[in-house]
C-alpha cells in the first residue's frame, strides 16, 4: 500500500459524507408517528401535527410543497414551535406552506430565528453553551406572526388559550424562546385546568428549568424543537451537541420528563421535534432527515 493511499480514501470518504449530508438527506423530508396515552380512559384518539424549525427561505420550493401536502393528513390540531424564517424574504413562502394547514385548529410559539435572522459562525461554538451569541439583523416576523393568528392559530408567545378540538377542551400555555431567555413562565404560571381534557405546554427551546415549571403545574405533553436532534449525529453515539440544557438522550422524539413534584413517578411527556431545517450557513444534516411528526394521543390506562 502506498503511503498516500489511506489518506487519499479519507479525503474520499468525507467528501463523499459531506455530498450525501448536504445535497441528499438535507432534503429528506420525512414524516415520524408516535403514540401518546395522555387522554382520560376510554377517549377516541387524537392526531396533533407538530411542525418546528423550518427554517425556510424564499426559494426552497420542495420543502414547501411538503409541508403543504401534510394537510391530507387531516390532523385534529397542529403546533408549530418555532424557528420558521431563514431570510427576509420567506414569510410569504412560509405562509404558502401553512396555509392549507391553518384551516385545522393550531397553537404556536416564536424563537429565535422567527426574530433574528442567521448570521455565519464558527459550529465549534456550539460545544461551548456559553459562547457569546450575536444575532442578525431583524426578521419581519410580526408579519409571519399576524398571518397565523389571522387564521385563528393561538399566540402562545408567553401567552396561553385554549380551544375546543374533537369535542374535547385543550387549555395551553407557551413561553417564547428560552434558549435566548426571553421566556417569561410567570405570566402563564400557575395548575394546569384539571378540568380539561388535555393539557399541552408549549416552548421553542427544551430548557430543563422551563419543562420543570411546566411539569410541576400539571401538563400532560410539552411540545419543544430547537434541536435538530443533533442535526449531524454519529452513528450507535447520537447527537454530538444539544444547542440547550437538555440531555443528549432527549434531543429528539418522545420520552419522558420526570418531576417528583407533580406525583407522577413518569413524569410529563415531553416531544422534542428534530425539526425541518437548516441554517444557509450550515446546509447539511447527517443520520438525522428534515421532519415533521404526527402524534396521536390515546387513551391512558385507568
Amino acid at each position: 500500500m502506498r503511503w498516500y493511499t489511506v489518506p487519499a480514501a479519507l479525503a474520499a470518504t468525507g467528501a463523499g459524507t459531506l455530498a450525501y449530508a448536504s445535497l441528499y438527506e438535507r432534503t429528506r423530508w420525512t414524516l415520524r408517528r408516535f403514540d401518546v396515552p395522555v387522554l382520560a380512559p376510554g377517549s377516541a384518539p387524537l392526531t396533533v401535527l407538530h411542525l418546528s424549525d423550518l427554517h425556510m427561505t424564499a426559494n426552497q420550493r420542495s420543502k414547501q410543497e411538503w409541508v403543504a401536502g401534510l394537510a391530507a393528513l387531516e390532523p385534529d390540531l397542529v403546533i408549530n414551535t418555532g424557528d420558521n424564517l431563514a431570510g427576509f424574504d420567506a414569510v410569504p413562502g412560509t405562509l404558502r406552506a401553512l396555509d392549507p394547514l391553518m384551516d385545522r385548529p393550531g397553537a404556536f410559539v416564536l424563537a429565535s430565528n422567527d426574530y433574528y435572522a442567521p448570521r455565519p459562525k464558527n459550529p465549534f461554538k456550539y460545544f461551548f453553551p456559553g459562547h457569546k451569541r450575536v444575532h442578525g439583523n431583524e426578521l419581519p416576523w410580526r408579519d409571519l406572526r399576524d398571518g397565523m393568528r389571522e387564521r385563528g392559530w393561538l399566540d402562545l408567545t408567553n401567552g396561553a388559550g385554549e380551544l375546543v378540538v374533537g369535542g374535547r377542551r385543550i387549555v395551553f400555555a407557551g413561553v417564547d424562546d428560552s434558549h435566548l431567555k426571553r421566556d417569561r413562565y410567570d405570566v402563564v404560571a400557575g395548575p394546569a385546568d384539571p378540568a380539561a381534557d388535555l393539557r399541552l405546554g408549549l416552548a421553542h427551546s427544551p430548557e430543563p428549568r422551563v419543562l420543570d415549571r411546566f411539569a410541576d403545574d400539571g401538563y400532560d405533553l410539552l411540545l419543544c424543537g430547537h434541536t435538530h436532534g443533533g442535526q449531524l449525529r454519529v452513528p450507535f453515539y447520537g447527537a454530538l451537541v444539544t444547542n440547550c440544557g437538555i440531555d443528549r438522550a432527549r434531543v429528539r422524539w418522545l420520552h419522558r420528563w420526570a418531576q417528583p413534584s407533580t406525583g407522577r413517578p413518569n413524569g410529563t411527556w415531553l416531544h422534542v421535534s428534530a425539526g425541518l431545517g437548516t441554517s444557509p450557513y450550515a446546509p447539511a444534516r447527517f443520520a438525522c432527515p428534515p421532519e415533521a411528526t404526527l402524534l396521536t394521543l390515546t387513551a391512558r390506562e385507568g
